[in-house]
């Protein structure tokens, strides 16, 4: 656990210093900003004379498009680098295991996609200040929990695909194919049914998020982000192992 944590917050501590993070760290809060005072303004408008503010769950919705997006800049160099600077053969001959290098590596990403995460709480409570009672926080609590959970699923796909790369933007590029292909991927209701339907439908990444928006904590959404997150260290895990016996 002392090798995991010790990569985790060299990867963590490296964000801070690294142009690329900072530069997606300011698209992400500039973007749910500019959303968040854009819904704000309409909702103003459409009722001057009594003003509502956007529910949570806007603010909630305009999160998954920035985080996708910005998520393999965050990852890319994470395994992609060490390959490219030649340091990964010092690695492998460090007492350390390679699940241990790959599970480090995830969770410094992961902290530093939840910190930015964390920064955008200033909006529901800003609206929790406007709104009377309140916002609801049932649903506060379980959006970002979904987007947490989300995140972490994101980053292991990440790592993962940063493990078979030496260049970055090729990992980045990648990384964003299976983002995509697992965003966009489902059939037509009027399709027929089937297992492969079924199958198809919960490959999903974002539809597993919409009982969290919603409120609900459903426990098979909640294994799906496990699963993938487990399925992409694994991956990352025997990706690295292969590279020990070359």
């Amino acid at each position: 656990m002392g090798n995991i944590w010790t990569i985790a917050k060299k990867e963590y501590k490296h964000y801070f210093i690294s142009p690329i993070a900072y530069a997606v760290a300011f698209i992400f809060l500039l973007l749910v900003g500019y959303l968040f005072e854009r819904d704000l303004t309409i909702a103003i408008l459409s009722n001057p004379f009594q003003p509502t503010a956007p529910s949570v769950q806007m603010i909630l919705g305009r999160l998954i498009a920035p985080l996708l997006l910005g998520m393999p800049f965050i990852t890319m160099r994470l395994l992609a680098e060490e390959q490219r600077l030649g340091t990964m053969e010092l690695l492998l001959t460090a007492p350390i295991r390679d699940w241990e290098l790959v599970i480090g590596k995830w969770l410094g990403g992961f902290l530093f996609l939840f910190s930015l995460i964390t920064v955008t709480w200033i909006y529901p409570i800003i609206l929790n200040v406007l709104v009377e009672p309140g916002i609801d926080q049932g649903i506060l609590l379980t959006g970002y929990l979904g987007l947490i959970l989300l995140s972490s699923a994101i980053v292991a796909i990440g790592v993962a695909i940063s493990s078979f790369f030496e260049k970055q933007i090729v990992a980045a590029f990648i990384t964003y194919g299976v983002i995509l292909l697992l965003w966009f991927v489902r059939v037509p209701a009027q399709s027929a049914e089937g297992l492969g339907v079924t199958i198809l439908n919960n490959i999903n990444i974002i539809s597993h998020y919409i009982n969290f928006y919603r409120g609900v904590i459903d426990l098979s959404d909640t294994v799906y982000y496990l699963s993938v997150t487990a399925f992409g260290i694994f991956l990352g895990t025997m990706s690295v192992e292969m590279r020990r016996w070359r």
